[in-house]
């Protein structure tokens, strides 16, 4: 077992450190949700966050709908994204194929994931990978051949973790086996699936370290203003929301209380985690920024200073350009 560093010899260091902030996008389905996301786009880019995933469907279905989105976001913003990649269904040269096509765009931040098996019970196709350490270790493989292009740099690997039982896992104890398999095969940092929970977060982290895993685990919070939504990802991740935040949410006859409610549990929750000592947090949006700034307004994180008047590089082709 490694042994302990310095913020886990003293907790309080963390809070000297400036907090990580990050949120999760994902592709428009249609103009006019394309419309509302880029609006969401800028009233987030307005809060500097250290970079914006990029999810898409089961199955890659809309990969090339996020791919364009990542393009818009590194050309147009100063966002920096973080391109989620499955690996089940796609053989090695087509996953290497995608990753170079991400790097070649500019994309150094890539969250390694497995990625649903077929609904149909079916079995992937010969050939293609299975598990998100497989996907890790490939995406090694293509950053060792393209050092030069990338100046000896690396490519900042995330994948997830879980806070209570994978679905399909047998246990907990088994979904850290699987979160230390990924560090060794090269992950660079983890973050958790939601969670509902205050003691979630920390106990993964416990767990996580007495087995050994180094890397950094954020926890990936989500607004607790929609009730639809909470019982919907409640079922997905096979754990119930708090009973108690369902029944006040339930019982209130306006859309501005139950989101006051909402917006309070999520920050209780996200101070939780970083009490524990999480190293940022990352906020599911949902592709809505109301809710996301409610909470970050709240939060009051320790953030690093930046240069004033980051300069949009977008902009200044197009002015040079008239």
């Amino acid at each position: 077992m490694s042994p302990p560093s310095l913020i886990d010899v003293h907790p309080n260091l963390a809070g000297t450190a400036p907090v990580a902030l990050s949120y999760e996008l994902f592709p428009p389905r249609s103009p006019a949700a394309a419309e509302t996301l880029w609006t969401t786009i800028r009233e987030l880019e307005a809060t500097e966050p250290d970079y914006v995933s990029v999810t898409y469907g089961a199955s890659g279905s809309n990969r090339d709908t996020a791919v364009d989105l990542i393009n818009r976001l590194l050309l147009e913003t100063t966002l920096r994204p973080l391109a989620h990649l499955t690996c089940v269904g796609n053989t090695p040269v087509e996953l290497a194929e995608i990753i170079g096509e991400l790097l070649d765009h500019g994309v150094r931040g890539i969250l390694a994931l497995r990625g649903d098996l077929p609904k149909d019970g079916s079995q992937p196709a010969s050939g293609s990978l299975r598990y998100a350490q497989d996907l890790i270790e490939l995406i090694r493989r293509v950053e060792q051949r393209r050092s030069a292009l990338l100046c000896a740099g690396k490519i900042a690997v995330g994948v997830a973790a879980y806070p209570t039982r994978h679905p399909e896992s047998p246990s907990v104890g088994h979904d850290v086996e699987v979160l230390l398999a990924k560090q060794r095969s090269g992950a660079d940092f983890a973050i958790t699936q939601v969670f509902f929970h205050a003691n979630e977060y920390s106990d993964l982290v416990a767990r996580a370290r007495r087995a050994g895993v180094t890397i950094p685990i954020i926890p990936g919070v989500m607004p607790l203003t929609s009730l639809r939504r909470l019982k919907r990802l409640g079922e997905l991740a096979g754990v119930d929301p708090s009973v108690e935040l369902m029944e006040r949410l339930a019982a209130v006859d306006t859309e501005a209380e139950r989101r006051r409610i909402g917006v309070s549990a999520t920050v209780d929750l996200a101070n939780a985690a970083l009490d524990a000592g999480a190293p940022g947090i990352h906020l599911y949006t949902f592709n809505e920024h109301a809710d996301a700034l409610d909470v970050l307004d709240k939060l009051a994180l320790p953030r690093p200073s930046r240069p004033a008047g980051r300069v949009n590089t977008m902009a200044l082709r197009q002015e040079y350009a008239s």
